[in-house]
């Protein structure tokens, strides 16, 4: 899912995402809770219409933000009391006002407010634990009857899977929260500072703990290696903000690594970014000439490169997909990964 923060994927239009094959965004509640406020997003028809995208929109519940906020912030079992980064302004998010928030923003799914602790202390994680599972209860039941959303479907409403690194928490928190009856579920408090060994043996854990047959939604992953990684390891959603944050600073994604447009070595090269890849970019424009637009930074460079990283992960989630059809993903995995790595395959 690209990640539209604040109402917009930054520099990309609804038009090009919907051309380029993203099916689903995501924005940000604490952010559009702040500006321009969720009560004026749902007088302009919520998000769908104010934003004009079509497709699906998932919201999170501003917990990480909030969290995120360490010397901002005070945490009591009912709810967390914040300072915007923006003014200083106070403000108070409960379990009911993030769904409240996330109900007048209009997505179709949206999130139970819940703690991100530090992934590697297991007192405080047991502490968060407790505070999420009582929080999940109480979105579950300020979220009440049915709400519709923009297409007319029922807004669903994602549980959250926390823990830590630790399996006995781990494995207490999917149980828990598979026990509540959501129609979905997320994997949080990873891709926040533990190794990726960490990450890969917590995924192992919640792969066998979460029920197979409703979707588990990975937060904050995008590199090319985790989704693969982690669609191994029975994730089906994932969302990230770095194929867009990596265009801003000059650096594509390709089937061969990672490579900086900034670089010399670039200036006379007439091919594509990736001549595998079919995004507007690599169809229209050489190496020679992105590169010049980054180095004189023309908006032009920062929107082409956007465009080709969200294509070129939407192609990877695609090419997976039709492997996993194919009954070939674990070669596919293998493969695509050395031949990322540099590997010899």
């Amino acid at each position: 899912m690209p990640v539209g923060t604040q109402a917009t994927v930054k520099g990309v239009p609804p038009r090009d995402l919907s051309e380029m094959g993203a099916t689903m965004i995501l924005s940000n509640t604490y952010h559009l809770y702040l500006r321009p406020g969720d009560a004026l997003v749902a007088r302009r028809g919520g998000l769908h219409k104010f934003m004009r995208w079509d497709g699906p929109i998932l919201t999170d519940s501003g917990g990480f933000q909030v969290f995120s906020l360490s010397e901002f912030r005070k945490i009591d079992e009912d709810g967390v009391t914040f300072k915007s980064h923006l003014d200083g302004s106070m403000h108070r998010f409960t379990p009911e006002k993030s769904i409240s928030v996330q109900e007048n923003l209009g997505a179709d799914v949206i999130m139970c407010f819940d703690e991100c602790p530090p992934p590697g202390d297991y007192e405080y994680n047991q502490i968060a634990l407790a505070r999420t599972h009582a929080w999940a209860r109480r979105c579950l039941d300020a979220h009440g009857p049915v709400k519709r959303t923009a297409h007319g479907h029922e807004q669903a409403l994602f549980g959250i899977a926390q823990g830590g690194i630790f399996q006995d928490l781990r494995e207490k928190s999917a149980a828990y929260i598979s026990s509540l009856g959501f129609p979905g579920h997320a994997i949080g408090g990873l891709a926040v500072g533990e190794s990726k060994e960490n990450t890969l043996r917590t995924l192992e854990w919640m792969d066998a703990a979460l029920p197979e047959d409703k979707p588990r939604y990975l937060m904050g992953v995008g590199e090319p290696r985790d989704l693969i990684n982690g669609v191994a390891r029975g994730v089906d959603m994932f969302d990230c903000v770095l194929p867009t944050r990596l265009a801003r600073h000059g650096a594509a994604f390709t089937r061969g690594g990672r490579i900086n447009m900034r670089n010399q070595i670039f200036i006379d090269d007439e091919s594509p970014i990736d001549p595998t890849c079919d995004c507007y970019t690599c169809r229209t424009f050489t190496k020679s000439y992105i590169r010049h637009l980054i180095a004189v930074e023309e908006m032009l460079g920062l929107y082409l490169m956007s465009i080709h990283n969200l294509r070129f992960l939407l192609n990877l989630m695609s090419d997976i997909r039709a492997a996993i059809a194919a009954n070939t993903f674990d070669s596919f995995a293998r493969e695509w990964i050395a031949r990322y790595e540099g590997k010899k395959i």
